[in-house]
This record gives structure tokens, C-alpha cells and sequence, in this order.
């Protein structure tokens, strides 16, 4: 099944931060950021800011004489000996961050062998996670993070995952016609974030942008009570704008 592969900017920044990090790994001792700039091919302000998160997220440790090398969360993502529960821990800290930051329930969905499959998610009291009253894996069309994921399929991915699943109408806000969604979903473009207002739950809004990494397509969600529906595109673009760091730890 092919990806509609088109890059957007947290796409960018985790290539660019891996590149980053590639032309450390050349240099064990350290390297400077003049050093980086020009091996890397990257403007002084744009290291700048890679650097700055590469240092949040543990990747990049500076060392006494200023000089940079790489850091403990990067050697513990880089073995091959408990990779999955360092991934999944790094993965938690990011969205227990990003939770606290866009004041919403947050998770990440995959796409995994034709399925909807919500792989991590942080809430709080403050913070509620969506009630699941339907499975996520058959209310793909009327959740954010299902449109998401099927947006990133091309055209024959999305035919065959709602031959699979019955488009039932949730609410009365839900898309039911498959020509309806097909042709929103066509007319998405990838830096928008995706919405869901009331579409799978009466009183709950959601958003949803992509963060598809190699051959599987996968999204960043969060969801709100409909009271603070007035911030979800605000929120929406905070989600975004901090996608990199997922996008990153998973091409790690």
C-alpha cells in the first residue's frame, strides 16, 4: 500500500536534526557549532535551533569547551538491546510534555496492517482522553486521527479500508458518504491540521497532524471537551509546530 509521501515542516526539522546528529557521530571527541554548520550544509540560525532541541530531547550533550557530542538518549535509542521500551518511554516524556503544553489529551495513531491503532496517548484530571464508545479502528472516517491516517494513503489504500469498515454515522456531524470523505481527504492538504468537530463524539473535538516515518503512516492527535473548543486550532498548530521530536525519536 503506497503513502502520499508530501513533506511537511516537522518533517523537515527531523531530517535536518538527523543530519545533525549523523555529522556528529563522525566526530567522537566533539565538533563546534562552526564545525556543524559546514559539514552540515545547515544556516547558522537553523543549527541553532536543531541544536536547541536535540539538547532538550537528551540527543546532544555541549561539553565543557563548547564543543558538542551526542547524548545519552541517543545511545540508549541507538542499541539494540531494550530499543522498544527506550523508544516508548522517550515517546511518553515527549507527549507528557506536549500534553502539558497544548493543555489537551494527546496521542499517537499508526497505520499497522490496515488498521487504526492508537499506540501511546497522555491525559490527565485536567486532561481527559476520549471516551472509546466506538472501536477507533472502525470509526476511522469520523475521528481526526483516522482521516489523518487514511489521508496519507493514496487513493486504493483508502478504497480498500472503507470497503472493511461500514461508514455508520456516529453523530449527527459524521461523514457517511465515502464519495463525500474521499473527496475531502484528496482536498487536504498535509500541513493543515485535520479536525474533527463532534464528528465521533457528541461534546468532544479533535485535531490531528501527520508524522509518517518510512513506510507506515502515523499522526500526532489531541482532543477537547467542546467547551474549549475556541483553542483547538491554536492547539492544533502548537501540535505541529512540536512534531519533531516524535518524527525524530522514531527515525532514531
Amino acid at each position: 500500500m503506497a503513502l502520499k509521501h508530501e513533506p511537511t515542516a516537522p518533517y523537515h526539522s527531523a531530517q535536518d536534526a538527523l543530519r545533525v546528529l549523523e555529522t556528529m557521530a563522525r566526530h567522537s571527541t566533539g565538533v563546534t557549532d562552526d564545525e556543524l554548520a559546514r559539514e552540515s550544509g545547515l544556516g547558522a540560525e537553523r543549527l541553532t535551533t536543531l541544536l536547541r532541541m536535540l539538547r532538550r530531547e537528551g540527543y546532544v550533550e555541549q561539553i565543557a569547551d563548547g564543543a558538542y557530542v551526542t547524548g545519552d538518549a541517543l545511545a540508549r535509542l541507538g542499541s539494540t538491546h531494550h530499543r522498544e521500551q527506550a523508544l516508548h518511554d522517550k515517546l511518553q516524556h515527549i507527549l507528557d510534555r506536549l500534553r502539558d503544553s497544548v493543555g489537551a489529551a494527546v496521542y499517537i495513531s499508526r497505520y499497522v496492517d490496515g488498521e487504526v491503532t492508537i499506540t501511546q496517548y497522555a491525559d490527565g484530571p485536567a486532561t481527559p482522553s476520549v471516551n472509546e464508545w466506538v472501536d477507533f479502528r472502525s470509526s476511522a472516517h469520523a475521528t481526526a486521527l483516522g482521516k489523518s491516517l487514511l489521508g496519507q494513503l493514496d487513493h486504493n489504500g483508502r478504497r480498500d479500508h472503507l470497503s472493511r469498515h461500514k461508514m455508520a454515522r456516529l453523530t449527527s456531524r459524521t461523514i457517511t458518504s465515502d464519495k463525500l470523505l474521499l473527496s475531502r481527504l484528496e482536498a487536504q492538504p498535509p500541513t493543515v491540521p485535520v479536525l474533527d468537530l463532534q464528528e465521533y463524539a457528541i461534546g468532544t473535538v479533535c485535531a490531528a497532524v501527520p508524522i509518517t516515518a518510512g513506510s507506515t503512516a502515523g499522526c500526532l492527535a489531541l482532543s477537547l471537551p467542546l467547551a474549549h473548543a475556541h483553542r483547538l486550532r491554536q492547539a492544533a498548530e502548537t501540535l505541529n509546530r512540536n512534531a519533531a521530536p516524535v518524527l525524530l525519536s522514531l527515525a532514531i
